[in-house]
């Protein structure tokens, strides 16, 4: 095809959407990058991307859920996606989502430059609230038609503030989150690029990864209650310490995995509020997360059931209560086998050395495999440094997973 020819990555242009994504979001009381799903940082980030595409002579829509698209093309046929996220978690770094937003957008201009034969429409889709500040992949969740009525009206975020609220703040609402499920067979593959967010890559020098799955993940949120008291006059023998209780649950994770998980099993305690949080007083309650990743359905169940066996004996020897609530799930998910093999031979094509791997981060694509088939490339992370200021990508190392991206996309669209 004399398309795929001549379609090239412009790497300068592509550097400077990506630079000005990140434009927003800098706190100055705030370290990194500070876009947290349907907040007004990354609300205003959305229509700058709407508005880039709309000057790029993209067909622009933003639905009931906060995905911005824009398309390419001609209509009738499934649409190829290409895409990631604009949030950020607090503090974040700058690469994770924003590169693949960058990249899906620069293949589609690409694409147009070259006056590709598209026989399917493109489309590049930046998502919303996809880092999970209320439980789950809100943009992507939504057009896969995973949402459920019941999840958007008890989500709330660690912060007590509601999925509910935070919508309308913004002139959204749970009915337009729900209508924003595209229609079976509306897309015909789903493909985003994304920093690896680990070492491996680095490691082993090889610049693309091809992730063939993707971990699931559990958010539980466990509350321990003891009983606040003087520090100086209550005996140890005749205390019950909330924070103890979590400090020797907290130990016990890595035996747990030890016993019950695989080599892909995470489990952290991200997020502690201790009451009173004060030197001189025995903490009387501990609320806590804790985040379990498994690439295997079963290990993350035993990992779970586990964990509830530990808590429930660790409250027991403390003279604490404990309650476990299970704020949100999402199940491991094997990505499209032929886009994986696809990617892999446009990488060869392309004398890009790759390699299959699993993902242990959650992304856009494991959702997005409940509605077309997703395929999803990794670029190495240095260090293996994410989610904080540090994170870093080299540039050419980006531009080489966005000539993948595209090779794999003008296939796609052309056939």
């Amino acid at each position: 095809m004399a398309g795929e020819r001549r379609a090239e990555i412009d790497g300068r242009r592509m550097k400077t959407i990506f630079d000005a994504i990140n434009d927003f979001g800098r706190v100055t009381d705030m370290p990194g990058w500070n876009r947290p799903g349907l907040s007004d940082e990354d609300m205003a980030v959305r229509r700058w991307f709407a508005a880039r595409m709309q000057g790029e002579g993209l067909r622009v829509s933003m639905d009931g859920a906060a995905n911005v698209s824009g398309r390419l093309g001609p209509e009738g046929e499934p649409c190829v996606m290409l895409g990631s996220h604009l949030d950020t978690v607090p503090s974040g770094g700058a690469f994770d989502g924003a590169l693949g937003v960058a990249v899906a957008l620069e293949c589609a201009l690409a694409m147009r430059d070259a006056e590709v034969p598209l026989v399917h429409p493109v489309e590049v889709i930046a998502t919303s609230e996809e880092e999970g500040r209320f439980g789950g992949m809100l943009g992507s969740q939504a057009l896969a038609g995973l949402t459920t009525q019941e999840w958007l009206g008890t989500a709330a975020d660690a912060d007590g503030v509601r999925l509910a609220d935070a919508l309308a703040s913004h002139n959204l609402d749970p009915a337009g989150v729900m209508a924003s499920a595209r229609p079976a067979n509306s897309v015909r593959a789903f493909l985003e690029l994304h920093v690896e967010q680990g070492p491996v890559l680095e490691r082993a020098s090889i610049p693309v990864g091809i992730a063939d799955r993707v971990s699931g993940v559990v958010h539980l949120g466990v509350t321990l209650r003891g009983v606040a008291n003087h520090s100086g006059t209550t005996p140890m023998d005749m205390r019950a310490d909330a924070f103890a209780g979590l400090a020797e649950i907290a130990t016990a994770i890595p035996g747990l995995i030890a016993g019950r998980g695989t080599d892909q099993s995470r489990i952290t305690i991200g997020k502690v509020e201790l009451s009173p949080n004060f030197p001189h007083t025995i903490p009387g309650e501990a609320l806590f997360s804790i985040i379990v990743r498994d690439a295997e359905s079963v290990a993350m169940d035993r990992l779970c059931d586990g964990l509830r066996d530990r808590i429930a004996a660790v409250a027991g020897r403390h003279g604490l209560a404990h309650e476990i609530v299970e704020r949100s799930r999402i199940e491991p998910v094997m990505l499209d086998a032929g886009l994986a093999d696809l990617l892999r031979k446009e990488a060869k094509a392309l004398a890009l050395p790759s390699m299959v791997m699993p993902s242990g981060a959650g992304h856009d694509a494991q959702t997005m495999q409940a509605l077309a088939p997703a395929g999803l490339i990794f670029v190495p992370s240095r260090g293996g440094v994410s989610h904080a200021p540090d994170e870093w990508t080299d540039w050419d190392a980006a531009v080489a997973g966005a000539r993948l991206m595209l090779a794999a996309a003008v296939r796609l669209a052309c056939e």
